[in-house]
């Protein structure tokens, strides 16, 4: 694996597919960037910002910085996750639901939502963004928020 494994080419175009149907979907940028330094801008981005596949089971093809640090999960480690596990046992039926919807609609919002750590730690995301990739001709979806807080706190 290189040392920087988001500035790939294959991440580097994704980064791209995710900042287009953000815009897309919502007429703003993502983050303000060059499409030359785009990559760097959207990893170093000082909010979350995922992504998964459009699977059956879907797994994670992006992650930020923010996000890794959150989560508790390195890059390789991030990717390839199925992003079920992203959620509590007992809150992934409502995340199927807010993916359905986000299907449906292109894009959807949602408050409130608590998802899990890779160390256990549940948390709160005080609101979520998420929209569909396959306008740009990637098959999944992303994610951004930038306000969450620990249960345990």
């Amino acid at each position: 694996m290189t040392a920087t494994p988001w500035l790939s080419s294959a991440a580097t175009a994704l980064a791209g597919a995710i900042a287009a149907a953000y815009r897309h979907h919502t007429g703003r940028d993502l983050v303000a960037a060059q499409p030359a330094g785009l990559a760097a801008a959207l990893y170093a981005a000082p909010m979350v910002v995922l992504a998964h596949d459009g699977g059956d089971d879907p797994r994670f093809i992006y992650a930020n910085q923010v996000a890794q640090t959150l989560w508790g999960y390195q890059w390789d480690a991030f990717l390839g996750m199925p992003s079920r596990l992203s959620a509590p046992p007992d809150q992934r039926v409502e995340r199927a639901g807010l993916l359905a919807q986000g299907r449906a609609a292109g894009i959807v919002t949602a408050r409130d939502l608590v998802r899990i750590t890779g160390d256990g730690r549940r948390f709160v995301i005080a609101e979520v963004a998420l929209w569909n990739l396959d306008v740009v001709g990637v098959r999944g979806q992303a994610a951004t928020y930038d306000r969450w807080r620990f249960l345990d706190e």
